[in-house]
């Protein structure tokens, strides 16, 4: 199952030379898949160990005020709700704990560098900022040595958490830039990649793709204005001129 990884971040880097997005993104969603051996059809909460489907439709049918439908709800709960709703052993509770202190939770921040100024065919830098949503006060030094080492009880060895970024335009099916990046606390990341050779607005977006966990993946709209570039400017103006003496 290891070598399969392997194989999927080969398969990744070959799409992304191409610059197809959709395939790229089925590409990691199905490393997440293959770490947690899960299908992506699957109920998420079955990542979570010794979850059931009997505590899934416990959590289905609770009366709270928001459903439950992720990790995130899951560590939201009052421990008494939590209990009740598990109904598990304490020491089949510490793994639910492990896995849920795992599961990445993810600040992402990013910005265009000289948003103002980019021109056709130009390139482009976009400056990303992560940051593991964490209490350090409440961890001792063996857990925040153990961020980043993956949760998942069928996998057959100890993994480290990896995420892609990725910038790409959905609209045409085109990846721009792609980079596989390590997180334990923060991390600063620069994607490059051409500004298109058109002029015009752009709606890119931003993905943030985990390779081990399913459902905390992360898109962001990342707006880009194209101006024309000089040496089509220039052109232009020669062709009005030339207009003008005939």
């Amino acid at each position: 199952i290891s070598e399969g990884i392997n194989l999927i971040q080969a398969i990744v880097d070959v799409i992304s030379s191409n610059g197809w997005l959709k395939p790229a993104l089925a590409a990691m969603e199905l490393s997440q898949m293959v770490v947690q051996g899960l299908w992506n059809k699957d109920n998420i909460l079955l990542q979570i160990p010794h979850f059931t489907k009997e505590i899934i439709e416990r959590c289905e049918n609770h009366d709270g005020e928001e459903p439950i439908e992720s990790v995130f709800d899951i560590l939201s709960l009052e421990d008494d709700v939590r209990n009740d709703l598990l109904r598990l052993p304490e020491h089949k509770m510490a793994d639910v704990a492990v896995f849920c202190n795992s599961y990445p939770n993810i600040d992402v921040g990013f910005k265009v560098q000289d948003a103002d100024d980019v021109t056709a065919g130009d390139p482009v830098e976009v400056i990303i900022t992560l940051e593991r949503d964490i209490d350090e006060e409440d961890m001792d030094e063996d857990e925040l040595n153990q961020l980043g080492i993956v949760s998942a009880p069928l996998y057959p060895k100890e993994k480290r958490e990896n995420c892609w970024l990725v910038i790409g335009d959905t609209k045409n099916n085109t990846l721009y830039s792609l980079k596989r990046v390590s997180l334990q606390r923060t991390q600063k990341v620069k994607l490059e990649f051409m500004a298109p050779e058109e002029a015009g607005d752009y709606n890119l977006t931003l993905f943030c793709m985990s390779d081990s966990y399913l459902d905390c993946d992360q898109e962001y709209q990342v707006p880009l204005s194209v101006a024309v570039a000089d040496s089509d400017s220039g052109e232009d103006d020669n062709d009005e001129s030339s207009s003008g003496e005939d």
